[in-house]
């Protein structure tokens, strides 16, 4: 994985974390990937920072009050804040640390509702040229705050809310009649956008989940739910990163099931697909936690164990569970055995095409040697155990 590429860390407080629901029975990995996506889009960030400090600086001149120095201070205090947090969250997540996400995320209402009281003191100034402004303001942020943050529609409508409410309070206690229609339009106006934040995520979060089904399918064997050769290479590379020193110590193991072909034939490749399923189940119980099953076509499976496992040990269990009967739910009793070649990766020896040859090579001494057995280049004899 480049290591330029940024992972956000998901919130840990309530707040946050509601602020961020975008639906139930979404994975972790698309649920990370919608943090991230606030993190983007730095234009449509730094023109709503811009139209905003411009539009308070601008009135602040005009008025210069306590109540619009307020908003002033506010709108540069957040902002700054705002690009702080941004920018230490980003280079954070390049380094894979823990982003201030929370932070990050309660400092958009923080200013959604500078922008509001802007919008409250403008029109309260009785000035309306400040209060077309600030209104006009406010209401350009709705488009930037739906598209920039869909990915977490509740903070959409929070956004909204804290940021064109106040104009309609505004607008009441203005003592204009005309500014009340603001009261139709606004509540309006906060539908219609959080309606499409949510509509926009929901085919976002489809994208995305058709995307992750689509990788899976291309890793995984679909008889059997193990890695399939495409995605037994991904995972070695990405659990050892490239280096000799995280693979020395680890071994694998080439599988291939005696008697698969006699079952087939007599029993039909509906049994045999059956059998597949029910020796790859037992082979993921056998592996244990840390090991990599996969299923390269056919019979033949692969087992890459952590780092110091004992494989001859693992190759014993094996050939001796394997070669117990297994029952359909058809009721039928099926018997088979296992080949094993074994091979170590090393400090001069750790590309997986090198040792998965090696393996393949001493599989073809077991089978040579009477099957039902495992070998290794470690091991002067084939040792067998029959059953």
């Amino acid at each position: 994985m480049d290591q330029q590429t940024e992972v956000f860390t998901l919130p840990r407080g309530r707040a946050a974390t509601w602020l961020l629901h975008a639906g139930a029975d979404i994975p972790r990995a698309i649920r990370v990937a919608l943090v991230g996506s606030l993190f983007g889009t730095l234009p449509i960030f730094a023109g709503g920072v811009l139209n905003t400090a411009a539009v308070a600086w601008v009135l602040d001149r005009r008025h210069p009050t306590t109540a619009f120095h307020i908003w002033l201070a506010l709108e540069i205090a957040v902002c700054l804040l705002r690009l702080f947090v941004l920018v230490v969250a980003r280079r954070r997540a390049r380094a894979r640390k823990s982003t201030l996400t929370d932070t990050y995320v309660l400092l958009a209402p923080l200013w959604g509702a500078t922008v509001g009281y802007g919008a409250l003191v403008s029109v309260l100034s009785g000035d309306w040229i400040a209060a077309t402004l600030s209104f006009l303001s406010a209401a350009a942020m709705v488009g930037g705050i739906c598209f920039r943050n869909f990915g977490a529609p509740r903070l959409v409508a929070v956004m909204i809310f804290l940021s064109l409410g106040p104009c309609c309070i505004g607008a009441v206690l203005a003592g204009e009649p005309t500014l009340w229609l603001t009261l139709l339009q606004i509540p309006f106006y906060l539908f219609a956008m959080s309606a499409a934040a949510w509509r926009l995520n929901g085919m976002l979060v489809s994208t995305m989940k058709a995307e992750q089904e689509n990788d899976r399918r291309a890793r995984h064997d679909e008889l059997t739910g193990l890695l399939n050769r495409a995605g037994l290479f991904q995972a070695v590379r990405s659990r050892d990163s490239g280096h000799a020193r995280d693979r020395a110590g680890t071994a694998l193991l080439y599988l291939d099931l005696d008697g698969f072909k006699a079952v087939n034939d007599a029993h039909g490749h509906e049994v045999g697909d059956t059998l597949l399923a029910l020796a790859a189940r037992r082979l993921r119980h056998l592996s244990g936690e840390g090991s990599r099953v996969a299923r390269l076509g056919g019979d033949e499976f692969v087992i890459v164990t952590p780092p110091h496992a004992d494989p001859l040990a693992l190759a014993d269990v094996i050939v001796r569970e394997l070669s117990k009967p297994f029952l359909t739910d058809g009721g039928v009793t099926l018997e088979i055995g296992v080949s094993i070649g074994i091979a170590m990766f090393d400090h001069d020896h750790d590309e997986l095409d090198g040792v998965l040859r090696d393996a393949d090579n001493a599989l073809y001494e077991a089978k040579r040697a009477g099957k039902n057995r495992w070998v290794s280049p470690g091991v002067r004899e084939p040792v067998g155990l029959v059953a």
